[in-house]
């Protein structure tokens, strides 16, 4: 257990700093669970200029104040490289330039009425509010996308007609979400008063309404400006790969890497192939094996949602006291079927104080009826227990020993993702994927994140493909080539994955290079260790590394060897 310890200057600036960050970025703030705006976010380029203000203000805070502890030294260093990776990107307009189907303000406007909370009659009346706000949220969003247009950052055509079919979908007068949602209004257990029906009824409506016109904006004015080419290019690339690593990376070396771990989980796996089909036997052959499988299977959403959640109280029952000290609040985590319905998994993090928990969403595509439970089992250890729910539920329940920005601000995707993956291996090591099938489907993931490494990298830098991919340049049309012949997932999962790497240059990477570098901090506690005459200590090695908070790669070895042990 971490022993408190009295709050720094330096504590009470990076403190003061979240607390700016959500009044300025309510999304944030319903991320977090902490206070802020009642509204949404300013997506103009005003908006963007008042975060990297704030970001200015808060170093200019810092300037002169010494460390009092390791635990300053290491807040300082990762406030220093997380500003000034976030402060490059603004720089070049990279923030007003984002468009793609995961992560822009497009999605990300409609995704945060999945955390609201929804019990009373003011939380409901403050949802009205936020989807009143939307149109305005939009509008500056869409000077953004103009802006960024107008400086050369026009986004792919592939992002623009992505992000069109999310915008129709959410407009459509019969099934849009927001009047959807608004209609499910029942505050306190019952019918919300006339007043407050109308309120919302007219607020979705204008939400729906500004999807409208954003879709029209997208096909009638940024749609004709998009580029056709699908690479952000080198300079780009070397911009966004930072932030979502912490690290100054060698880009040809990674690639080469990539490949190389590419051919070793694929070897792996065909040696798991024939373990379960026999020798000679080739993936899909097991894969076929596997799906025949009747008690492998889940039949329906509730199956699905039901074994997920069972899956992860049963990981939680079986770590907890043994490779982990679990505290009780994060011992909860809820598996939730996600209403967008539009592919992929995703987690989201508890609130400060634990109200809401952590939750594992599974998007399943319409139709989508029928699932196997070997495909699926590591995705619940990389979302749930020991994956991203216990980083980030231990993190939150920190208050203890982290401040407020170590603990709700300083994510980084390969300090979060690497572990994830990480956590997938361990799982493994720890017994737990000893099922020859469960194996398959570890293997699976662990090379689908491999060929993402090669095929990020590649598309964006233009770099040469291997023969056996085509030769010539990394262009989208053999990425796809690529995908279908390294993962085996529908093609509807597939086409958005595409979409989401090509739009989002960098996040993909992370998670692999993340559990590369997770792997050899391991090494180098071990070897630490040994140099000092002791045990190396595993249990103990992961419970000082998650105590540590989220933290850019760059700097997370040295921390973890300066940081106060308990």
């Amino acid at each position: 257990m971490t022993e408190p310890r009295s709050p720094s200057p330096i504590d009470q600036v990076a403190a003061d700093h979240v607390t700016a960050l959500a009044g300025l970025d309510p999304v944030f703030a319903i991320h977090t669970g902490l206070p802020g705006s009642p509204g949404l976010p300013d997506y103009s380029p005003d908006g963007w200029a008042a975060r990297e203000d704030l970001r200015r203000r808060t170093l200019a805070a810092l300037r002169g104040l010494e460390p009092t502890d390791a635990t300053d030294r290491i807040t300082l260093a990762a406030i220093e490289e997380r500003f000034a990776a976030e402060s490059a990107l603004q720089t070049a307009g990279e923030w007003a330039a984002q468009l793609n189907p995961i992560t822009s303000p497009l999605t990300g406007l409609r995704a945060i009425f999945d955390l609201v909370p929804t019990a009373t009659l003011d939380d409901w009346a403050a949802i009205a509010t936020r989807l009143a706000d939307l149109p305005d949220a939009l509008a500056g969003y869409r000077a953004s996308l103009r802006a960024s247009a107008d400086r050369g950052l026009a986004p792919a055509r592939r992002q623009v007609e992505a992000a069109l079919r999310r915008a129709v979908a959410l407009a459509d007068e019969a099934t849009s979400f927001f009047v959807v949602f608004a209609a499910t209004a029942r505050p306190d257990g019952t019918a919300p008063p006339a007043a407050l029906a109308a309120d919302l009824e007219r607020a979705a409506e204008a939400a729906r309404r500004a999807y409208a016109d954003m879709a029209a904006f997208l096909a009638d004015e940024l749609g004709p400006r998009a580029r056709s080419d699908d690479a952000f290019g080198r300079d780009r690339y070397a911009l966004w790969l930072p932030y979502f690593t912490g690290l100054q990376l060698d880009l040809d070396e990674t690639y080469a890497w990539g490949l190389e771990e590419l051919a070793r989980t694929t070897a792996e796996q065909e040696a798991a192939a024939r373990a379960i089909a026999g020798s000679g036997a080739s993936i899909d052959d097991a894969i076929a094996v596997l799906d025949r499988d009747p008690a492998r299977k889940l039949l329906g959403l509730d199956a699905l949602r039901d074994w997920v959640q069972e899956t992860a109280d049963q990981a939680i029952a079986a770590l907890d006291g043994t490779h982990f000290d679990i505290p009780a609040p994060v011992r909860r985590v809820e598996a939730r079927i996600d209403p967008d319905r539009s592919g992929g998994v995703h987690y989201s993090a508890p609130s400060d104080d634990f109200t809401r928990p952590g939750r594992v969403w599974w998007s399943v595509p319409p139709g989508l009826t029928e699932f196997n439970s070997w495909r699926e089992k590591t995705t619940v250890y990389h979302e749930a227990v020991p994956g991203h729910h216990l980083q980030n539920g231990l993190t939150i329940h920190n208050r203890a020993g982290l401040n407020l920005w170590r603990r709700h601000a300083a994510r980084t995707s390969a300090h979060g993702e690497g572990w994830a993956l990480y956590a997938e291996r361990l799982m493994q090591e720890l017994g737990f994927a000893d099922d020859p099938g469960d194996r398959l489907g570890l293997l699976d993931g662990q090379r689908m994140r491999a060929a993402r490494v090669v095929l990020d990298i590649g598309v964006h830098l233009r770099l040469p493909a291997p023969r056996r991919w085509g030769g010539g340049s990394w262009d989208a049309a053999k990425a796809w080539d690529f995908l279908r012949a390294n993962v085996r997932w529908d093609e509807a999962f597939l086409k958005a994955e595409l979409d989401r790497y090509l739009g989002w240059p960098g996040q993909a990477p992370s998670y692999k290079i993340g559990q590369r570098r997770w792997t050899q901090i391991r090494q180098e506690a071990r070897l630490r260790a040994q140099a000092q005459g002791q045990d190396f200590d595993l249990k103990r090695f992961h419970g000082e590394a998650l105590r540590l908070g989220p933290l850019p790669l760059s700097i997370l070895g040295s921390a973890l060897a300066d940081a106060p042990t308990t």
